[in-house]
């Protein structure tokens, strides 16, 4: 790794973008952000931009484009806002690699046009597989680009799967926390409050990814993205409790053998490896003591008490564009739940009731999947009105 890799880091005030700039603050020998991209968070954006001296940084929403660029006015950094300018940014010959940290649908079509580019591609947004695999993976093929999974899980069986023969595989194992919930009744769910449900036992992530993880539509989605980056059936695919969060997934063979990756419950560990690979680099992460930890659990996920996790197993079945149909659904359901207009449990309610709302396409382009999406949170934001706390 004589030269430097640059960085456009799409999502950089989130929490996988923090810590990435954390990860290149600890590495300034190996690694530049070349380019900062930021949803909303303009202050956060100028901060970063004035250590990290990016070549660019865009706003995604245009009302703040001023203000970030009279901050840096009198720096040598270009700034631009809006949609169109993240896809453009991607495509510049300065980058060497692009991570996809923005949360949500808003991932699909940046991450396609810098796959589109050429451009090495670190996947933190779980979404863009989730709702178009299909899409993705073929041009990912068709391009040559690497693929580099950012989710801790996903990360995990793609170092477990390093040097494996495709043929030797019987099965991916997906672990989960099991979330704040995990002992509670169906009942006691009904009556979480938000603030319950945004408070992780183990991992620091941002708000809609942590009550992603309380529902466990978080695993659900892992389950369809971990099938488009390594191409194994559903069936083959199994999500365990473990509530320590040590082992982070699991590849189990066709001999018997298991092979596992453990780790600490720091993201930077996973996105440092996809910042580096092939190559491995020391970390400032404190490693794991297994004398410590003492002992692991594991358990089988409860699909009664959290239905979201059966959901994206039937989408995943189903194909087509029941997948990005259930994504949407629940983005909103999210938002509505985290502005506290319906309950924790009436999260997976409305998604189920979109999923059998929205007509199924079987395959599209990506004009269909983003019509899909839209369709899917119009029923969402009607079936959350029907809905009282």
């Amino acid at each position: 790794m004589a030269d430097k890799k640059h960085i456009a880091i799409l999502g950089s005030t989130g929490s996988i973008g923090t810590q990435c700039l954390d990860v290149i603050r600890n590495h300034k020998d190996k690694f530049v952000a070349e380019v900062l991209v930021a949803g909303n968070n303009e202050q956060l954006l100028i901060e970063q931009a004035l250590e990290f001296q990016p070549n660019m940084v865009v706003i995604a929403n245009e009302d703040k484009y001023q203000v970030v660029a009279d901050a840096l006015q009198d720096k040598d950094i270009k700034v631009f806002a809006g949609e169109s300018s993240i896809d453009h940014v991607v495509q510049i010959s300065s980058v060497n690699m692009v991570l996809t940290a923005m949360v949500g649908f808003a991932g699909l079509k940046p991450t396609l046009k810098a796959i589109e580019a050429g451009k090495p591609i670190a996947l933190a947004n779980k979404e863009t597989l989730v709702v178009a695999g299909d899409l993705i993976m073929k041009a990912v093929q068709k391009y040559r680009v690497p693929l580099i999974p950012v989710d801790s899980e996903h990360s995990a069986l793609f170092q477990c799967l390093n040097g494996e023969p495709m043929g030797t595989i019987k099965k991916l194992i997906l672990t989960a926390s099991g979330g704040p919930f995990r002992n509670k009744t169906a009942d006691e769910l009904k009556e979480v409050s938000l603030e319950q449900a945004l408070n992780h036992p183990n991992w620091d992530m941002g708000p809609k990814v942590t009550i992603d993880s309380a529902s466990m539509m978080n695993k659900g989605l892992e389950v369809i993205e971990a099938y488009w980056l390594f191409g194994i059936p559903a069936d083959k695919i199994e999500v365990v409790i473990h509530p320590q969060s040590i082992v982070h997934s699991m590849v189990e063979f066709i001999d018997g053998s298991m092979k596992a990756q453990l780790g600490n419950t720091d993201m930077r560990l996973p996105i440092q490896y996809a910042l580096s690979w092939p190559n491995r680099i020391e970390t400032h992460v404190e490693p794991i003591s297994l004398t410590e930890i003492g002992k692991l659990e594991f358990e089988a996920p409860d699909t009664t008490r959290f239905p979201n996790l059966k959901l994206a197993f039937e989408a995943l079945k189903k194909g087509g564009n029941a997948a990005c149909v259930l994504n949407a659904a629940n983005e909103i359901a999210v938002q509505a739940f985290l502005d506290k207009k319906i309950r924790f449990t009436d999260i997976a309610f409305v998604n189920e009731q979109v999923m059998n709302a929205v007509e199924f396409h079987k395959s599209g382009t990506i004009e269909d999947y983003i019509e899909s999406d839209k369709t899917a949170r119009e029923k969402a934001v009607e079936q959350i009105n029907t809905l009282k706390l």
